[in-house]
């Protein structure tokens, strides 16, 4: 059972979107309350791809098990050098080493294409799973913001954790 990565293409939008749909309706991570179909999950990556962010797939034995990306962090300019990373592993795959291999690639791959810093929106305390993940990756714990959002009945804390990509906020980039 060897994990491959590639760039995701239409055509895995029907196991993203059924990994997604876990996460939507059992646990809070996600913050969506219905679980968005398949056309709106393909012009979600549509979305994400054109604006040069990237969306990354994890198989094994041909089989999506998971998916990655990154997103602009803020809309307004000055934030154009830090993304929002989002990873998810289909259950019937986790503790395989899926999760790891996501991140790397995408931390890799963040960092050529010019980004600075990552920042992690991690969906309440408890999901600890994704905390580790992070501190492996080298991410600190920046901040939790208490009652924040509200799914399934409960208010929900969010774990913002931080990494710097290449040079981070120690050299300009490039292209300013």
């Amino acid at each position: 059972m060897t994990v491959q990565l590639r760039p995701a293409i239409p055509a895995d939008i029907p196991a993203i979107t059924a990994i997604y749909a876990v996460e939507v309706r059992e646990l809070v991570n996600t913050y969506e309350y219905e679980v968005p179909g398949e056309a709106e999950m393909a012009q979600r990556m549509a979305d994400i791809t054109t604006r040069g962010y990237p969306y990354l797939v994890a198989t094994i034995d041909g089989e999506v098990a998971g998916y990655a990306y990154a997103n602009s962090y803020r809309a307004r300019i000055a934030y154009q050098w830090t993304v929002e990373n989002s990873v998810y592993v289909d259950g019937r795959f986790q503790g395989r080493g899926v999760g790891s291999a996501l991140m790397q690639a995408l931390i890799e791959e963040c960092t050529a294409r010019g980004f600075r810093q990552m920042v992690a929106v991690i969906g309440e305390p408890a999901n600890t799973a994704s905390i580790r993940l992070h501190e492996r990756f080298g991410f600190e714990l920046i901040g939790v913001f208490r009652g924040l959002g509200r799914k399934h009945g409960r208010w929900l804390d969010t774990v913002q954790m931080q990494r710097a990509l290449g040079d981070g906020a120690n050299t300009a980039p490039n292209n300013e």
